[in-house]
């Protein structure tokens, strides 16, 4: 039979460290939270080989005094709840006082800190578990936390780590969410003494701006509406812009960054009827409710909560962006420079190559902005076919009279092309009709009749006033 045994300090904390360090993005997240809860307004982050070899957080935060130390990185042991009732009213990131001990067990952990009041730091060094003497140190206001050799002494989860390059991505996708949610807070980020982020504080639209770029910022629609207790505040993309995934949506609650299937079910149901099937809305939001009203603690690494009344802030959400979508134009435009005297003169010739390039340039099916700078080329241009299957004459001003007498072979082979076999002209045809080319008659085609077909999408008409593009799916 089977004997029941009481597992060592060493091996539960290595058990807990499999819930909360799942790789070096974890330790990452949960070292920031913890300088961001001591209120630190400058947190450095630098991380060799993806963070596996390396992960180095740096702040300037209140920091720990020297006889904390060695609590500091005890299991469950904190200093942001004291009651079973303070886990119902959470409004620190960090609450359970598992990561350092995780983190210390699974790694060769080092942490100096002082205080502003102290005269000198002091550092605890914690190697698989087995904690060193606290020992004075040398050292600015704040704290610094290193971690070297992660999963050194647990090799079969070293194992499943990805790649160096794959493992530092994700450091830096749990940067910008912290980023995000605190653009008051300074984060350098670098990977192999090469800078990958460097953000200034600021305000949440600027703080945007600096991970994404002016392109996407500049499509953004603000949000912020407030139903008593409950603010939702941000920003939401243009339809324009989509994504075939759903991670560059970022709800943020209370600081904090979260997953969670209600709210974004009434994103996708605000953006119904915008988008085609297939794509995702982008959204930067942020939910501010009182903590009472949600539970942070029923998942380990915190990225799902629950809330108290989930109904009423999926209805806060879907109303909220539905009602700025109503008093939003969200037509997309273009802005083509059009020659008259070119226009006339190249109608008859079919779409100009400058509408052909614009057209397969702004019409082209999505692409994830992630893969831009990817090989890329649009697919090449095929005359759109009509119902019968044949080529479309192309539509303009023309005057066939005019283009016969010039010999234009191209226009007679776009018109025999378009023209029934029935009613072709040839001497001794069935059809009875007289052999030789009949009357031509100058022909203005009507305004908004389409020109050309684009991708099996779009139909693209001139109009008096410009450029008119038709999404037939929409």
């Amino acid at each position: 039979m089977p004997q029941i045994n009481q597992l060592s300090a060493t091996v539960v904390n290595q058990i807990a460290a499999g819930e909360v360090i799942e790789r070096p993005a974890s330790v990452v997240k949960e070292l920031v939270e913890n300088s961001l809860d001591a209120g630190a307004r400058r947190v450095d982050v630098v991380i060799e080989k993806g963070g596996v070899d390396l992960i180095r957080v740096v702040d300037d935060g209140c920091g720990i005094e020297a006889e904390q130390l060695q609590l500091a990185v005890a299991s469950h042991a904190t200093s942001k709840i004291v009651s079973a009732d303070d886990l119902f009213r959470v409004a620190s990131l960090g609450f359970r006082g598992e990561a350092l001990a995780s983190i210390g067990a699974v790694s060769r952990l080092q942490i100096r800190s002082r205080p502003e009041a102290a005269e000198a730091a002091a550092r605890i060094e914690v190697v698989g578990g087995r904690e060193e003497p606290i020992e004075p140190a040398a050292g600015p206001r704040g704290t610094l936390i290193e971690v070297r050799q992660l999963f050194f002494n647990t090799p079969v989860r070293k194992k499943f780590l990805r790649t160096h390059q794959t493992e530092a991505s994700h450091v830096t996708e749990a940067i910008v969410r912290l980023a995000l949610a605190h653009p008051h807070v300074h984060f350098p980020l670098s990977h192999n003494t090469r800078q990958v982020h460097d953000l200034p504080p600021g305000g949440f639209f600027e703080r945007i701006t600096q991970l994404f770029g002016a392109d996407l910022a500049g499509s953004l629609l603000p949000i912020d509406a407030v139903d008593e207790d409950v603010r939702l505040f941000g920003y939401v993309a243009n339809p324009t812009h989509s994504r075939p995934h759903n991670r560059m949506q970022y709800l943020l609650l209370n600081g904090r960054f979260i997953r969670d299937r209600s709210l974004q079910h009434a994103l996708g149901e605000a953006y119904r009827g915008l988008l085609l099937t297939g794509r995702f809305p982008i959204c930067f939001l942020q939910l501010e409710i009182p903590p009472a009203s949600v539970d942070v603690n029923v998942h380990p690494t915190k990225l799902e909560v629950r809330f108290q009344d989930g109904g009423r802030l999926y209805s806060h959400l879907l109303g909220s962006l539905r009602t700025r979508f109503l008093s939003t134009d969200l037509v997309a435009r273009a802005n083509l420079p059009v020659d008259g005297e070119d226009a006339e003169a190249g109608s008859g010739g079919g779409p100009s190559a400058e509408l052909m390039r614009w057209a397969q340039r702004e019409l082209a099916p999505a692409v994830d902005d992630d893969d831009r700078h990817s090989a890329w080329a649009p697919p090449a241009y095929e005359e759109p076919r009509n119902a019968l299957g044949m080529h479309d004459v192309a539509l303009g001003r023309v005057d066939p009279g005019d283009a016969a007498s010039r010999g234009d072979i191209g226009f007679r082979e776009r018109v025999e092309q378009g023209r029934p076999s029935d009613f072709r002209t040839a001497s001794g045809d069935e059809s009875g009709l007289p052999a030789g080319p009949p009357a031509m008659v100058r022909y203005d085609a009507p305004a908004s009749l389409p020109a050309l077909q684009i991708h099996n999408r779009y139909l693209v008409s001139e109009t008096a006033e410009g450029l008119e593009v038709i999404d037939q799916h929409a």
